[in-house]
């Protein structure tokens, strides 16, 4: 799946007009800061967060590294739960809280993902979301600090998420939680190296394709508009084969978004990590692999 998504993205920002990319998007009004914060972001991801992934998958063993997703994939289905109570999505809202149930009892407390083997959906979805249903369809577009694309409405979900983090309930130490959020980091980091490394020189304005991109992802999954654009926009719909394994679009996300915040790399972890959670997109510069996901 991930070597696929790579394929899918690279043909996408090389078949989109340069011309597009050029173009001065509407909902990027705060371009100067987004650009400085891109370089930070991406240099950041160059010269530590990369290196230590490669580092990370080179001494850990598959298995150890596929456990240590699932359980913090397994803690923001938690928050996928409560964004969708705040949405009154009771469907959405029981299918999260059945997935915790069995993947923590189960699951020996998340580390087996035994909710997917069992056909149970994989939302994933944010706070964001949740501000998306009740009516902010549209946000201009934001670099998170060392997370990297967001808009400013997913930043505050994402910030509101940060102050009051799930794992804290788990880990109780200052020292455990700085434990916890930096091996989620380098864990999701390390699932998006292929992909990077594939989009790494695809386009010459990494930023602008990130971008551009990243706001087609969102658009689409909360049902937002867009700028007009120019005729020949590529739709990544006509780009992406069905999967051979019956999988949707919702499933390659996660992995794709997550990327965007600290690589030159928030999609997305399991793919359906990648589809609503912006804050997935690790790569701070190359877009983090999504796919087209439908809105909820």
């Amino acid at each position: 799946m991930k070597k696929a998504t790579a394929t899918v993205l690279t043909a996408f920002l090389l078949a989109a007009p340069a011309a597009a990319w050029a173009e001065r998007n509407p909902q990027d009004p705060y371009e100067g800061y987004n650009r400085f914060m891109f370089k930070v972001n991406d240099t950041a991801d160059r010269y530590v967060l990369a290196p230590v992934a490669r580092g990370y998958r080179y001494v850990t063993p598959k298995p150890v590294r596929t456990g240590v997703g699932n359980f913090f994939n397994n803690l923001r289905d938690v928050v996928s739960f409560g964004s969708n109570v705040l949405r009154l999505d009771a469907k959405r809202a029981s299918e999260d809280l059945v997935r915790v149930g069995i993947n923590t009892t189960f699951g020996l407390g998340g580390l087996i993902n035994i909710a997917d083997a069992g056909g149970i959906p994989n939302n994933k979805n944010t706070l964001g979301d949740t501000f998306s249903s009740w009516g902010w369809k549209n946000s201009n577009y934001f670099v998170y600090p060392l997370s990297g694309p967001s808009t400013v409405r997913d930043a505050l979900g994402n910030t509101i998420v940060t102050v009051y983090p799930v794992d804290n309930a788990i880990f109780h130490t200052s020292a455990g939680r700085i434990g916890a959020k930096a091996t989620n980091a380098v864990n999701r980091r390390e699932e998006l190296l292929d992909l990077t490394d594939n989009l790494d020189g695809a386009v010459l304005d990494r930023y602008t394709a990130t971008r551009d991109l990243y706001m087609q992802m969102r658009a689409r999954q909360v049902g937002g508009t867009l700028p007009s654009s120019s005729e020949d926009e590529v739709d990544i719909d006509d780009l992406v084969a069905p999967s051979s394994d019956g999988g949707n679009a919702t499933d390659s996300r996660d992995q794709a978004v997550e990327t965007a915040g600290a690589t030159s790399e928030t999609v997305s972890p399991s793919a359906n990590d990648y589809t609503h959670d912006a804050a997935v997109w690790v790569p701070v510069t190359a877009p983090a692999s999504v796919e087209a996901v439908p809105s909820h």
